[in-house]
């Protein structure tokens, strides 16, 4: 087979299309929330397919049949469990791959095979991925603790599909990171060797999203708490500080620069992973918007300045 069918064989493994499918319908969907008011489509399923939380609250006209596939946001807390479980797996298998020798388990090797696991040789670290999925897995087990410790949530919903979606996200965001292993890099005995100055500026912007993102949810859970930290009520107020004096959900846009920062580690030329960061640009965008518009809906004196997701730009 010559070069470029190689390449282009390649470029089209499932895993990557699923990713293209996922950015491509989370940027239409933003696109048509941006559309003036009379054109928006005014069907409910899709408004409640696309909202939650307290932006799910601010639709009147919910439908009794969209009501009876809601489930708490606060089940939110749900997704990290499955995710420290199953990422911390998929690390433990790493692990044992990079350092001991041993294989992948046939099922999970068979899996990887199927979404397009990457079979190139040489040219890639095994020390990108593994740093990645160590990142993967820290982040989610700090998100568990802020869902578990740190957020008040109140009784507001999501959909079931919604839920599912979160659900396989996790899973399917390990399986990625671990298919970007090279075949020929799964010994550890050199993974020191391999380091390289993206990894540690990675680290570094892994490192600082993830801090302000954990005081954005400080700031959100005090919101509802007395000095004492003690819960008093689950009304919505408006945040300052931190990243809240520039855009009205830091926490998204943060949870965007953690995965630019794995980008990063990955140095910056994974075509896969930045399908992955893509599809987390416009799926935080989406609820960023839809969440900056419920803040200025609410509160007559909100912030002027602030944007939605982008300082000083969007």
């Amino acid at each position: 087979m010559a070069p470029w069918a190689e390449a282009e064989h390649s470029a089209l493994n499932p895993l990557r299309a699923v990713w293209l499918t996922l950015t491509a319908a989370f940027l239409l969907t933003l696109l048509l929330q941006l559309l003036p008011p009379g054109l928006l489509p005014g069907c409910a399923i899709f408004q409640d397919l696309i909202r939650y939380g307290k932006t799910k609250c601010g639709e009147p006209s919910r439908p009794a049949a969209c009501r009876a596939f809601d489930v708490p946001k606060r089940y939110f807390s749900h997704f990290y469990i499955i995710s420290v479980l199953w990422n911390g797996f998929l690390l433990w298998c790493l692990t044992q791959s990079l350092f001991l020798g041993a294989p992948f388990p046939s099922w999970l090797h068979g899996l990887l095979r199927i979404l397009g696991a990457a079979q190139f040789q040489g040219g890639e670290l095994a020390l990108s991925a593994f740093l990645v999925l160590v990142f993967l897995w820290l982040h989610s087990l700090r998100r568990l603790f802020e869902c578990l410790y740190v957020s008040v949530f109140s009784n507001v919903m999501i959909h079931v599909v919604q839920y599912c979606f979160g659900l396989v996200y996790y899973v399917l965001v390990g399986l990625t990171v671990l298919s970007q292993v090279p075949m020929d890099g799964r010994n550890g005995k050199n993974l020191l060797m391999q380091a390289r100055w993206f990894h540690i500026l990675g680290m570094m912007m892994f490192i600082w999203s993830s801090a302000h993102q954990y005081k954005c949810h400080v700031i959100l859970g005090n919101l509802r708490k007395n000095k004492a930290g003690v819960v008093i009520h689950c009304n919505h107020r408006i945040p300052f500080g931190d990243w809240f004096e520039y855009v009205s959900s830091p926490n998204y846009l943060a949870e965007l620069m953690i995965y630019v920062s794995m980008a990063v580690t990955f140095g910056f030329h994974n075509l896969t992973w930045w399908l992955v960061v893509t599809n987390v640009f416009f799926n935080q965008a989406l609820s960023a918007f839809l969440s900056h518009q419920f803040y200025k809906s609410k509160f007559v004196s909100y912030p002027k300045h602030r944007k939605a997701f982008l300082p000083f730009l969007f």
